[in-house]
């Protein structure tokens, strides 16, 4: 405990200093003269008294110093005084000060954006009690495409969640969820709401307490339960309700189902999937559909849960995947899904649960931006090392003008290491003033980056607030970032002789051009991590506009989707189909409408994957169904064969269209016409044969970077065996979408004003997949040109700086009659040598660099000869264009002003 006592005794010391140095010095001058009087009295004369009492006192300013010591805490008061003495030192150079800090505050500030999202989307726990006793339940390796997927391999269906909501023993309690959309309202004033699904037991798990009313519970999650009851987030209440009480008991419309609203979430629950929020909550047992088929919660081959829990104290996350791999097998054997092959119930066999730790809930926007982010928090680092470079030129060269005031402080006593920590004691706070302005560039940065990834159809919802990690990084890179640039005037410091230093200050100079090889290894540096980002811009730019460029085989300008629900008009299967005919025969009719036609799918939007057989030869295969037209509509060409007509309905022969892909996989190259193609039956789509009477041309199916697109089929819409209450339609115009948009909406509007509709552009919406290659694009050409710009800067202030101590050389040079051009000659050698090595260490660097990104590329090699070629070229003229004016300057010199100066 004495090492408390003496702690807290330092740290009063620190506090009225003033007072106590008075206490001090008025304690001292009496003990003094008290010795003063003993050795009066002793007999001594008073300059020998006073001496003699003095030297018993070991001298009164030691003394202070001595006391000093013992009742404060040295290093920090002199860390403080170098900090009062550094900030006086920068504003006598208030330009260099603010360049240094804007700089830094533009590096940190983007450095800080990238690790806000990554923050938000990766590492922040969710808003809910205990979050770090979370597990996610997920099938191990996913389901490896059986059955239908809602979203992610990992889901698992509702009849695997039964199983283990009844067997396991390790959490204290598990629930379900899932994100939906929902219409809220009726007729115009409905509008679509993103909703969940949740099982009784997910609010108490999470242990949320309402804001208002009451949760849902295991008594709301009943069989046949209807719709119980429905809660509202807090931000749907306020935007819909105002923050009524009253809303509480009041009934909400939810897809035309009077259901009522018994409860409000706290403000600080939002969810549970990262970047999503949601409106209102619903218990499962309101989704059940008296269709078997359609009935999501008996369907075994639907996988579409998230299943989550909570551990029970003292159980670990490896005791629960271990209970939950022993029990798999029961409960695989009790959810057995019907209608499948033996080879695909084979797969379904083999599933075996596992648990992840939940504390951060679902991240599909982390799972799909995390690489990208992470190489863009490279590449914004990259540009902040370049930006500290140019800092510490500009600090050594301001080293350099103060030399004569460091010699004299050396030989005045001050150590080696009291001005090395001046020097980073300024470092500090340039750095402490860019990191506080990088906090305030960081908000504007991330909100941007928020929108950048944000599509039109699918907006994301960070939680950008502040947290211990982001400042903990803010702070980390604020440390570094000084010591990186005021390393560099500290190490120099610490080479000096006063001697050499105070007699080269006399004459005018500041040190010959050996102490300057730091500098020149620095703008190295600088070329050679500026290559690497140039060419990974160019990489990324050049990926981007290959993607762009691609061919998917289909038309995109001018395709409009509308997707039709007819489930409100509670129509059987045959009423459906001349509905849908009706329909497209009324959008066919629109002056505006070139084409259209109906189908089950629409490109880059999934399609149903069904096991077939041709001639022996067996695997899966694409199917959509599709109506007469949709070959023209989308201007696929038709290879071979005919393409679909009216006379393909429900009653004649079954055929097909396949693709170039599928004639290649299954018939190797063999006349296709004629051919039957078997599928295998499944709980929806029973066993058929289809007569193969078309071949068109292979189009993109899942997005734009396939190499290889996969065997697809076509089908007759007349023909599709599930039936359904919904149809996409898509329609092709020249005219403007928005109008066509309206027309087509009052077309259906006229066949039913119950069907509702939803509108996609196809252009847009197979953009919106290039999101994230986008950014890339964008953000690494931007920060490749910085990164360019700061190496300008760097590389035009060390050769100016470099000139300018040459000033006398290049005097007499003039004056024994060397040329202008010479003198260019001279000074553009110097940056010649530095581009050499430069763009020789940064081309090795940028090919390891490359390599790492490679997956993020389309179309180009990361070793691509031309890019890395074309960026050295970039480089090095830029940098040649920066040196020469620095080199047409000292042309101008007078041999004797220059002469005379030195």
């Amino acid at each position: 405990m004495n090492w408390l006592l003496v702690s807290a005794q330092r740290l009063r010391g620190l506090l009225g200093k003033g007072a106590r140095d008075r206490e001090l010095s008025e304690e001292l001058e009496s003990h003094l003269q008290m010795h003063i009087d003993d050795n009066l009295r002793a007999g001594m004369s008073p300059e020998e008294a006073r001496r003699n009492a003095l030297i018993k006192l070991g001298g009164i300013e030691q003394t202070k110093e001595s006391v000093r010591d013992r009742r404060g805490i040295p290093w920090l008061e002199t860390l403080l005084q170098d900090l009062r003495f550094g900030i006086r030192m920068l504003r006598k150079s208030p330009g260099f000060t603010i360049a240094a800090i804007l700089t830094l505050g533009l590096g940190i500030g983007a450095n800080t954006a990238i690790f806000h999202l990554i923050n938000a989307v990766r590492l922040r726990s969710l808003a809910v009690s205990k979050p770090q006793e979370l597990v996610l339940v997920q099938l191990k390796g996913g389901n490896r495409g059986f059955g239908v997927n809602a979203g992610n391999e990992t889901f698992l269906t509702y009849p695997l969640w039964e199983q283990i909501r009844d067997h396991q023993k390790s959490l204290s309690g598990v629930f379900a969820w899932d994100s939906w959309d929902f219409t809220v309202g009726h007729g115009a004033q409905a509008k679509s709401v993103t909703g969940l699904w949740v099982s009784g037991e997910m609010f108490s798990t999470l242990g949320i307490v309402p804001a208002r009313g009451r949760l849902l519970s295991p008594e709301d999650d009943r069989p046949g339960c209807g719709a119980p009851g429905v809660v509202l987030s807090y931000a749907f209440w306020q935007n819909e309700f105002g923050g009524r009480d009253s809303a509480i008991g009041s009934k909400l419309l939810v897809d035309d189902h009077p259901v009522e609203i018994i409860g409000i979430t706290p403000q600080s629950f939002t969810g549970l999937e990262v970047g999503k929020t949601f409106d209102i909550a619903l218990p499962f047992c309101a989704d059940a559909d008296p269709n078997p088929a359609e009935n999501n919660l008996i369907r075994r081959d639907y996988f579409w849960v998230i299943v989550m829990g909570r551990l029970k104290p003292g159980v670990t996350l490896a005791r629960t995947s271990a209970e939950l791999d022993s029990l798999s097998p029961g409960f695989i054997d009790a959810t057995v899904p019907t209608g499948y092959s033996n080879e695909a119930l084979k797969t379904y066999k083999n599933y075996r649960l596992t648990a992840y730790s939940g504390g951060n809930g679902i991240s599909r926007v982390g799972e799909t931006y995390a690489t990208s982010l992470w190489l863009l928090l490279g590449i914004t680092g990259l540009v902040l090392l370049i930006a500290c470079v140019n800092i510490a030129n500009l600090m050594l060269a301001r080293a350099s003008v103060r030399e004569r005031e460091m010699a004299v402080r050396l030989a005045l006593g001050a150590s080696y290491w009291r001005l090395a920590r001046q020097l980073l004691a300024e470092s500090l706070l340039l750095a402490g003033g860019g990191a506080i302005l990088g906090v305030a560039f960081a908000g504007f940065f991330s909100r941007s980056l928020v929108q950048l990834l944000s599509t039109e159809n699918d907006r994301f919802q960070l939680d950008l607030s502040l947290d211990w990690r982001v400042l903990a990084f803010v702070a980390v890179v604020a440390v570094l970032t000084s010591v990186i640039f005021g390393l560099a005037p500290a190490v120099r410091s610490s080479r000096m002789e006063p001697g050499d230093a105070l007699k080269s200050a006399g004459r005018g100079k500041t040190g010959g051009r050996e102490s300057h090889s730091f500098q020149r290894l620095l703008v190295v540096s600088q070329i050679a991590v500026s290559l690497v980002l140039l060419v990974g811009a160019l990489l990324f730019v050049h990926s981007f506009w290959n993607l762009m460029k691609v061919d998917p085989g289909f038309r995109q300008e001018g395709i409009l989707i509308a997707s039709l629900d007819l489930g409100k008009l509670h129509l059987s299967p045959e009423r459906f189909e001349s509905t849908r005919r009706e329909l497209l025969a009324k959008i066919r009719s629109i002056p505006l409408v070139e084409s259209a036609a109906t189908s089950t799918h629409f490109p880059f939007a999934g399609s149903w994957t069904s096991a077939i057989t041709v001639e022996s030869n067996e695997g899966p295969s694409k199917f959509s169904w599709v109506s007469p037209g949709y070959l023209q509509t989308l201007q696929i060409p038709l290879i071979e064969g005919r393409d679909f007509n009216d006379r393909d309905t429900s009653a004649s022969p079954r055929v097909a269209i396949v693709s170039q892909s599928f004639v290649r996989k299954y018939l190797a190259g063999r006349e296709p016409i004629g051919k039957v193609i078997h599928t295998s039956p499944e709980p929806r789509y029973p066993a058929a044969s289809y007569e193969i009477v078309g071949v068109v041309k292979d189009t993109k199916y899942a997005d734009l970077k396939e190499e290889s697109p996969p065997a697809e089929s076509y089908a007759p819409a007349s023909q599709f065996p599930a039936g359904g209450s919904w149809a996409a339609v898509l329609i092709r115009s020249s005219s403007p979408l928005a109008a066509v948009t309206a027309a087509t909406r009052e077309k259906a509007t006229a066949v039913s004003p119950d069907i509702s509709m939803d509108f996609e552009v196809l252009k847009s919406y197979i953009s919106d997949g290039l999101v994230r290659e986008r950014m890339l694009a964008l953000l690494s050409g931007s920060f490749g040109l910085l990164a360019v710009l700061l190496a300008m800067i760097g590389l035009y202030g060390v050769i100016s700086y470099i000139a300018t101590l040459r000033r006398a050389e290049i005097g007499i040079r003039i004056a024994l009659g060397a040329s202008r051009q010479n003198i260019v000659a001279v000074v553009l050698k110097q940056t010649m040598v530095l581009l050499a090595l430069g763009i020789a260490v940064g081309t090795v660097l940028a090919l390891v660099a490359a390599r790492g990104a490679g997956s993020l590329l389309f179309g180009i090699q990361p070793a691509d000869p031309f890019t890395i070629v074309g960026a050295s070229v970039l480089l090095a003229g830029v940098a040649l264009a920066a040196s020469f004016i620095p080199a047409r300057r000292a042309t101008r010199v007078d041999p004797m002003i220059a002469l005379r100066y030195e």
